[in-house]
């Protein structure tokens, strides 16, 4: 098999207009810009793989089926553009809160990087041409775990995450305003391998 470089997207924030714990698919809006950037990705040969956080399962404000619809909405829209999405991975579960059995400790939750793992099972992956998108800290540690360089958008949390890892001495390896400023970047850094 071929191995392709991914682009690994955290969902609400980056993706999605943020909107806390997510129950409802009619509610999932894509930002602006999000399927020409992906589009473009998708052009260049990148595997565009979404990996996200849902403790709203855990913490049970939804289940796996409303989960599955809000995905199939933004398949569908996606599809518009012609974007493909090729993985949907999603932790549902939360070390301290809700119910068995998504209340557990797991490898999955970012910034652990279980979701990825996953992913590279199922996806043939070049991680020296990959890269990971979020707006949260957990998101770029996820990405790191892997030794990716990520790029944390100002979209969702991104803004404040940055002043945070600012507060800190820290800095991603890239900050956009948005998903679309990092194509190039993205682009670039892929062609250089």
């Amino acid at each position: 098999m071929v191995s392709h470089p991914a682009v690994f997207l955290d969902r609400d924030g980056t993706l999605l207009k943020e909107v806390p714990y997510l129950s409802r698919p009619e509610k999932a809006q894509l930002l602006p810009g999000v399927p020409q950037a992906l589009a473009s990705l998708s052009d260049a040969g990148f595997r565009l793989i979404v990996v996200t956080n849902q403790s709203g399962i855990a913490r049970g404000m939804l289940d796996e089926g409303i989960l599955r619809n809000i995905q199939i909405r933004v398949d569908t829209e996606l599809a518009e553009f012609g974007v493909t999405l090729d993985g949907w991975y999603t932790c549902p579960h939360h070390p301290s809160v809700g119910i068995a059995p998504h209340r557990r400790r797991c490898r999955c939750r970012k910034p652990r990087p279980g979701l990825l793992e996953k992913a590279a099972q199922d996806i043939e992956i070049d991680w020296s041409r990959s890269v990971g998108v979020g707006d949260d800290v957990r998101d770029l540690q996820a990405f790191a775990a892997m030794g990716m360089p990520s790029v944390l958008v100002g979209t969702g949390k991104g803004r404040i995450t940055r002043q945070k890892l600012a507060e800190t001495g820290k800095d991603p390896d890239l900050y956009c305003a948005h998903l679309a400023e990092a194509v190039p970047w993205i682009l670039a850094r892929a062609n250089k391998q």
